[in-house]
């Protein structure tokens, strides 16, 4: 075991899996000679070349596209989008290519294929470098969506996206890189940290995709969560006095509906939180899932915390995420009934 932010965390699975099996190639815009902005690769071209780690052009479309051709023909690649917000001209590549080449050629051709890409704000980015776009990924049949809160999930979870084989989109909340990031001299204290590394073993292991682990026992409201959202839930749960039961759900699609269910059916109450704006968002989703599979066990409406509807607001960042006094109210009236 070594200590491991989400950073270290998901260059030792890269180190892993690329030791492992020589299929996997590792490339995107500065991931080479760099190690990426935000040095998640730092090291991997100089252990193993630069024909397996190396830098592409500044074309998201380019770089998915080339990804799709190298899975469809045997190669394992998972390439990095520098930031979320820059994955939109890629995006037909990814849903019309990519979530498609099993079923569009029976089985012919599969796309063993990750997409990597920092989400969330709380770095003072403004609209350009903030969005959190899972939403429109887990409405594409075909893609699998992953999003780790922890270095031990972060590493667990992208080896088994490099080894399954179909495409898999792994969002990194950036604020969890090295911790909940303040991100600026400026920006508020806030009391829901991780801690900024944790126990990581160095050597390979993977932890199954569509498994939720449940952070925080509870008997009187399940919280859904993930990404940055479940340390805000485990702060709210503490600060309300609300006997919070916890869901991490790590990934979206595909989702453990099991241990969602049995979660609500023993509390009755549910609220769901997410950095995403609020229509549409994958809240939605999943509160017509528990909408349906609880729907006697309800005690009162299933409640949503999220980002605004609005564009990503620079000057009124730390007001725009759900934190903990906002969740601590959904939470309070949540009991009232």
């Amino acid at each position: 075991m070594a200590s491991m932010t989400m950073i270290d965390a998901i260059r030792s699975a890269h180190d892993a899996v690329m030791e492992r099996d020589e299929r996997v190639v590792v490339f995107g815009e500065d991931v080479g000679f760099f190690g990426g902005v935000f040095r998640c690769t730092a090291g991997l071209q100089e252990k193993y070349g630069p024909t397996r780690c190396f830098d592409a052009p500044i074309s998201e479309l380019g770089i998915v596209g080339t990804a799709i051709g190298m899975a469809a023909y045997g190669l394992r690649p998972c390439v990095e989008i520098q930031f979320a917000d820059y994955v939109y001209p890629a995006y037909d590549q990814i849903v019309s290519e990519a979530a498609r080449l099993r079923h569009r050629s029976a089985g012919d051709f599969t796309c063993p294929l990750v997409i990597r890409m920092p989400v969330g704000g709380g770095i003072f980015g403004g609209q350009t470098h903030s969005q959190s776009p899972e939403a429109i990924f887990t409405h594409v049949s075909g893609l699998k969506t992953v999003m780790p809160s922890n270095p031990y999930d972060a590493k667990g979870l992208l080896t088994a996206a490099i080894e399954d084989p179909d495409p898999v989109i792994f969002l990194e909340p950036k604020r969890l890189y090295n911790g909940p990031f303040d991100g600026h001299h400026d920006a508020p204290v806030v009391p829901w940290r991780s801690h900024e590394s944790g126990d990581v073993p160095e050597d390979y292991y993977s932890l199954p995709l569509g498994k939720a682990e449940v952070r925080r026992s509870g008997e009187q409201v399940t919280v859904l969560a993930y990404g940055t959202m479940v340390y805000v839930a485990q702060t709210a749960a503490e600060e309300s006095g609300v006997d919070a039961e916890i869901i991490d759900l790590r990934s979206l699609l595909p989702l453990d509906i099991d241990t969602i269910t049995e979660s609500v059916r023993k509390t009755g109450r549910c609220v769901i939180v997410h950095e995403a704006t609020l229509t549409c968002g994958f809240g939605a989703e999943l509160a017509a899932l528990v909408q349906q599979e609880c729907f006697y066990h309800l005690e009162v409406p299933i409640q949503r915390v999220t980002g605004w509807d609005t564009p990503y607001p620079h000057a009124q960042e730390w007001n725009y995420f759900p934190g903990p006094a906002r969740l601590g109210r959904a939470l309070q009236k949540a009991m009232e009934a």
